[in-house]
């Protein structure tokens, strides 16, 4: 790509109308921080001190690093004042070597005084100001934070060389179809709470018209829908442009939305959502379809809308169209991106779409250090290429050289997160991590972290919460991608999840500028829940450990799957695995179960990576509500560690099977 290189501004000077003395830019930048560090020092007492506890508030956390910062820049000037005193009375005294250290003392004092006085303002705060567990903006869905992960290695093929042309990832061969398919319809009934798909659908379409402002409404017949996939690599040059095919070249195999994974979302749309093909649109409206994803998806679906950017209906393709003014406007309205990136066209199929299904790809990237839905919507103006928005990110020239790093710095990501055709519209997030990779431009990457263990992903994530799916992808990515093992390290990048922070708080804006992205006066409120896990062996949030109103990250893995919905009684269903109580538990935990009907039963304790540690019962039982208490031991008696833990229910009669599964918080 083509980026412009970052010219040096000229300081800019003014004179002071008082003493008619010239004020450069450094002079004012030097007072702004004084008066700012200052002011920081003061509200960070008046409030800390009375309730220390405040420590942890947001505004805490953004005025801490100021008022910090102001200490020690009196502590060095104190020092360097000292020192030159010190020196001064040395050399009158005659001890000359003695002068020299002091003045040698007070010239690095006075150095590193101005060093941090030379920091550009506005640079950011340099460590995240959010640390485990500490959940920031206000939760969205039906299961306010609730994002679903759905793990299944049968879904990919282990055997897959993604580097070997002809038998790339993306083919038949490395993907079980019918594996992806149960996957979505787990997620859908999850992120619901709904028994089957078809209510899923229907509570999904209900919810997003009810915040949309627009009546508790189901889907009507006529509305439009669009698949926005991620296929950055089908530009002009990397296809065969004779029949829009995947060609061998150095791009080949490069890790996108997997096209299995959209038919079965167009198979969920038309065969149970009931919406007709002929409202549907699929594609990257920046780029071409592949020939293998057209021929895949036109075959069960003829008249799904296919997007291209350049062709039409001659290849059984809808060509583009760009809307004939502007409609998304930059909120940092030129003073990061540039005087000529005020604004951007969009594609007309975002005015026209009444709902929108972001699906990107899970990957690491060399400007933005992460991409998933926010970046993906770099594929959605109108410009031949999305260079000119590269300077909102973390790296704006060179891949993985963080130039704008740390927290509260402008970030185009949550302008394209927050405006009304884009972001807005979403009627969920599909998050595909089937084949994933460490570069936005690279083939899919093996994952060592459990439980991949050397692996394929094979994972999708679901969620109503923008914030907080791109939150989960964004701690998958950090703990995996390290810099080991030839893998790139660019989610490292210092603030490359900042944009995470703005999207779900105001509070973590820069100074003077408010995202206002459709430009109608108003900025955009929370868009979501921001928050960390625990630890990547645990992957707990909040919501998870009952400690806060954060993230809910449900994981559905075979083995260990966690039911989204419970019934609100236990005879709602003939079988039910009820709440343990206490939950956290330091001692011994009761776990109850519900059977309507004689059943046989097992119920087992797994740790959060899946490994069996306890038999609790195996045995036929009759109808009636049972408690069970486990002390935190294993089959041995040995007391377990502290941590997350699953209890798993299998029972059922005669052609009805129950599985469920609940977590449960040991602490020692």
């Amino acid at each position: 790509m083509n980026l412009s290189k970052n010219r040096k501004m000229k300081p800019f000077s003014s004179v002071c109308p008082k003493t008619g003395k010239v004020i450069n830019g450094d002079q004012r930048c030097r007072r702004f921080i004084l008066f700012a560090g200052l002011t920081s020092l003061i509200w960070v007492l008046i409030r800390v001190l009375p309730k220390p506890s405040r420590a942890a508030y947001p505004c805490m956390k953004v005025a801490a690093p100021l008022a910090s910062g102001f200490i020690a820049y009196l502590a060095g000037l104190a020092v360097a004042v000292a020192a030159f005193r010190k020196a001064r009375l040395r050399w009158f005294q005659a001890r000359y070597a003695l002068s020299a250290l002091c003045i040698a003392a007070g010239l690095l004092a006075g150095l590193w005084t101005m060093t941090r006085m030379d920091q550009p303002a506005g640079a950011g705060t340099a460590a995240d100001p959010f640390p485990a567990n500490t959940p920031v903006g206000t939760p969205v869905g039906i299961y306010p934070g609730r994002v679903v992960w759905v793990y299944d290695g049968n879904a990919t093929n282990d055997h897959c060389d993604p580097d070997n042309y002809g038998h790339g990832w993306f083919m038949a061969e490395n993907n079980d179809q019918a594996f992806i398919d149960k996957m979505v319809t787990g997620a859908l009934q999850s992120i619901s709470g709904q028994a089957s798909p078809g209510a899923a659908w229907d509570a999904l379409f209900r919810f997003h018209n009810e915040k949309a402002g627009k009546g508790k409404a189901g889907y009507q017949t006529g509305e439009k829908i669009m698949i926005k996939t991620n296929c950055t690599s089908s530009w002009g040059g990397n296809i065969n442009t004779n029949d829009l095919s995947v060609v061998n070249n150095a791009y080949y195999g490069i890790s996108e939305t997997s096209p299995q994974l959209v038919l079965s979302v167009l198979r969920q749309l038309v065969k149970t959502a009931g919406v007709a093909e002929k409202d549907i649109f699929v594609g990257d409206p920046i780029r071409h379809v592949y020939k293998h994803c057209h021929d895949l998806w036109h075959a069960e679906f003829p008249d799904v809308n296919y997007l291209d950017h350049d062709y039409g209906a001659e290849k059984s393709r809808v060509q583009t169209v760009a809307s004939a003014s502007p409609q998304i406007f930059y909120s940092d309205r030129g003073s990061v991106l540039g005087s000529s990136v005020q604004s951007d066209r969009l594609y007309t199929v975002y005015t026209d779409a009444a709902y929108l299904i972001n699906l990107p790809t899970l990957k690491g990237h060399g400007y933005a250090g992460v991409t998933m839905f926010a970046k993906n919507h770099f594929g959605s103006h109108t410009r031949s290429d999305a260079s000119h928005l590269h300077k909102g990110l973390v790296a704006t020239q060179n891949q993985g050289q963080a130039n704008r790093p740390g927290y509260g710095l402008y970030r185009v990501q949550v302008d394209l997160m927050g405006h009304p055709l884009l972001g807005q519209k979403n009627l969920l997030y599909l998050l595909d991590a089937l084949w994933t990779s460490d570069n936005e431009i690279d083939e899919p990457d093996r994952w060592q972290m459990a439980p991949f263990n050397d692996g394929w992903t094979s994972s999708i994530f679901m969620s109503l919460d923008p914030v907080a799916i791109e939150s989960v992808g964004y701690d998958f990515l950090k703990a995996e991608f390290t810099g080991k093992g030839g893998k790139s390290s660019f989610p490292q990048m210092e603030g490359a999840d900042d944009y995470l922070h703005q999207a779900a708080t105001s509070s973590l804006w820069p100074a003077g500028l408010n995202y206002d992205p459709d430009n109608d006066g108003t900025p955009i409120s929370s868009l979501g829940v921001h928050e960390h896990w625990n630890n990547a062996a645990d992957k707990s949030y909040s919501r998870n450990l009952g400690t806060g109103q954060g993230i809910e990250l449900i994981q559905l893995i075979p083995g260990t799957a966690v039911e989204a919905e419970r019934p609100a009684a236990a005879g709602a269903r003939a079988f039910a695995l009820l709440p343990s109580y206490p939950n956290p538990f330091n001692g011994s935990t009761s776990i109850r179960y519900h059977l309507t009907t004689p059943a046989f039963v097992e119920l087992r304790v797994y740790t959060s990576q899946g490994r069996k540690i306890r038999t609790l019962v195996h045995e036929e039982r009759s109808a009636g509500t049972y408690a069970v208490t486990w002390d935190g031991t294993d089959e041995t008696g040995m007391p377990m560690a502290s941590g997350l833990y699953l209890v798993r229910l299998e029972t059922g009669n005669g052609a009805t099977r129950y599985v469920d599964s609940r977590k449960m918080t040991y602490s020692k």
